[in-house]
């Protein structure tokens, strides 16, 4: 196919609330870069935390920037020194950068690079029509996986992460938060055999995903007696596993407190501020397991996240909630203002510049 010069591309153009849908030069290839024109991407929760400029991303934004990082799309052109890479195959991509030289990097730990970039954040990322992206980082993608699913490898790879650090199977999980990931992760620990998946949320609309995605119970802490109902389901001993995917810092507090003596807690969730915990009480004394969970395991988790949605696509369908076309973005970013959404995934055909 034909380039074009010129393409659309979601900016936030300077500091301040919003995004602006532009018109800008396609990006030039590096030598060992590919073209990716996009067939879809998905509004991550860090893209609506860019989007309303919270304090976050007052202090780690510099626009101009293109924000975006989890996609499908196709390759249109490729690096004189890429050989592994053919021009139209379906892709996705790990949008963590990473330097592939510093001690993390070369044991094995590369998600926790010392110098990594974020497309979307740090560099310029998916919400364009095309997108200049390092081959290294490349997913290939069969066509048994729908773009609304190979379009979100990156909030499902979150998601597995944090379930598989954990030890699942036969036991009793909490699920703090059923946002987009907190969701996936229900339908994922159920996969792994989970015995019972219980979800806390504060939203109806959410709460009603979580248990289409298979939540055994699912609670409203704006009501419910959380620590009575939650002991009163895990024979007053706590759940084993809990999953905290909040960032809520009342949240994260009780996470530790509901867990049982001996269990493990994984935290993916990122809270605003400072989280005061009782560390003798409910981790020292209690034995506990804590698993710190930063974006995907490079490679491993995108191998675990790819079976997973060759085989059970439909355990995670609800969660899809709106595709939208890529003009009407401020649609799918008011529906995240408002909590009616789960994922909200952009597509781009048709909106090509000819």
């Amino acid at each position: 196919m034909k380039i074009p010069k010129t393409m659309r591309a979601l900016r936030k153009l300077s500091r301040g609330h919003g995004l602006s849908l532009v018109e800008l030069p396609v990006p030039k290839v590096g030598p060992k870069d590919v073209l990716i024109r996009m067939r879809a991407a998905g509004i991550c929760g860090t893209d609506y935390h860019i989007y309303s400029w919270d304090p976050w991303s007052q202090n780690r934004i510099k626009p101009p920037l293109t924000t975006g990082h989890e996609f499908v799309g196709t390759v249109v052109a490729v690096g004189p020194s890429i050989q592994h890479v053919a021009l139209g195959q379906r892709v996705s991509g790990e949008g963590h950068i990473v330097c592939g030289h510093c001690y993390f990097c070369r044991t094995g730990q590369g998600h926790i690079c010392e110098s990594v970039k974020i497309i979307g954040v740090d560099c310029d990322g998916c919400f364009a029509e095309y997108m200049a992206f390092p081959a290294e980082n490349l997913w290939p993608v069969p066509e048994t996986i729908p773009d609304q699913f190979a379009s979100i490898f990156d909030p499902i790879g979150n998601a597995m992460h944090t379930v598989m650090a954990a030890t699942i199977s036969g036991k009793t999980i909490l699920v703090m938060g059923a946002g987009a990931i907190g969701i996936f992760a229900v339908s994922i620990a159920k996969t792994a055999g989970a015995t019972s998946v219980i979800v806390i949320e504060p939203h109806p609309y959410k709460r009603a995903l979580a248990k289409k995605a298979g939540a055994s119970t699912v609670l409203d802490p704006t009501k419910d007696d959380i620590a009575r109902k939650v002991h009163q389901l895990t024979h007053g001993l706590g759940p084993e596993v809990v999953l905290e995917m909040s960032g809520n810092a009342r949240g994260m507090k009780q996470a530790f407190q509901l867990l049982r003596k001996g269990g493990e807690i994984c935290l993916l969730g990122i809270p605003p501020a400072n989280v005061e915990i009782n560390w003798a009480e409910d981790i020292i004394f209690k034995a506990i397991t804590i698993h710190a969970i930063t974006g995907r395991r490079m490679y491993d988790t995108w191998y675990q996240s790819h079976e997973f949605l060759l085989h059970h696509q439909n355990s995670i369908n609800p969660v899809v909630t709106h595709i939208l076309p890529f003009a009407d973005f401020q649609k799918g970013f008011d529906l995240m203002d408002q909590g009616k959404c789960g994922k909200v995934v952009l597509t781009f055909d048709g909106y090509s510049t000819k």
